[in-house]
């Protein structure tokens, strides 16, 4: 079946800085992934401006690539998705389920990550999971992969889940579990509506952005920003009453509760 395009690419590429021929290979695969994560930021504002959050992809389209804002992963990676479908990747959604504290693990389509086969291989894709990989991962269990931020590595979990962990002075840190079958976008409406909603959902606990750099990281909550260059760590308090001065100087965004 021809897959029909529903987006205009060109616009998104640009908002990316990708200026390469968007092509079919593991190169541009990887350059997407990293531009992307360069360019676009990971934020949960809208929950906090009141302003509900729409798993349509025009609307998130509008939201982050005309209005230049970010989102959470279920925006994020529901794009990028849409990006890889209109470029001529073998990509699919996948519900992963987040680690929380000892082995324990939050429900599923707690967090939307993409699977990208590719000349018989597959790749963990992600660009909604914050401070995580550069790059794509590619789906080899038991092997250490070495990232620009950090090394990571696949095994097998309970019940046919795959799990990814990021190796800290030879331990593995858990970070999510997730099995390869397909979901559609409209699956994580609930799991979306939980984190915009709920008093138990840690974004509604206040408002984030954080942005990775070719330095390092620049997060931005309530009162505190952090700026992380070479592997030094600024951290700089402020009054709440100056989170949308921080906003726009750091991230160039503007939001005005009443423009909602």
């Amino acid at each position: 079946m021809k897959y029909i395009s529903t987006m205009d690419i060109r616009p998104y590429l640009n908002r990316i800085n990708f200026t390469d021929s968007p092509e079919v290979n593991k190169r541009v695969l990887y350059e997407l992934q990293k531009k992307h994560l360069l360019n676009i930021p990971f934020e949960n504002l809208d929950i906090h401006y009141g302003r509900e959050i729409n798993l349509s992809i025009a609307h998130i389209y509008k939201k982050i690539i005309i209005e230049n804002r970010g989102g959470f992963c279920y925006e994020l990676n529901g794009l990028f998705h849409q990006l890889l479908k209109e470029i001529g990747f073998n990509a699919k959604l996948i519900s992963a389920r987040v680690h929380v504290q000892n082995e324990e693990y939050s429900p599923e389509y707690d967090h939307m990550a993409i699977i990208v086969n590719l000349e018989n291989q597959d790749y963990l894709v992600d660009v909604g999971f914050g401070k995580f990989t550069l790059e794509p991962l590619e789906l080899i269990p038991n092997q250490k992969i070495t990232d620009t931020l950090g090394q990571f590595q696949f095994d097998t979990y309970e019940k046919d889940y795959y799990r990814i962990n990021e190796l800290k002075s030879s331990d593995l840190i858990p970070q999510y579990i997730f099995k390869t079958d397909p979901r559609e976008l409209s699956e994580f409406v609930q799991r979306c509506e939980f984190h915009q909603t709920s008093d138990e959902s840690h974004f509604s606990k206040k408002k984030l952005i954080s942005i990775t750099t070719n330095e390092g990281r620049i997060t931005l909550n309530n009162s505190q920003l952090k700026i992380t260059k070479a592997g030094i760590e600024e951290e700089v308090r402020f009054k709440e009453s100056e989170f949308e001065t921080k906003l726009k100087h750091y991230f160039d965004i503007e939001i005005r509760k009443d423009s909602y």
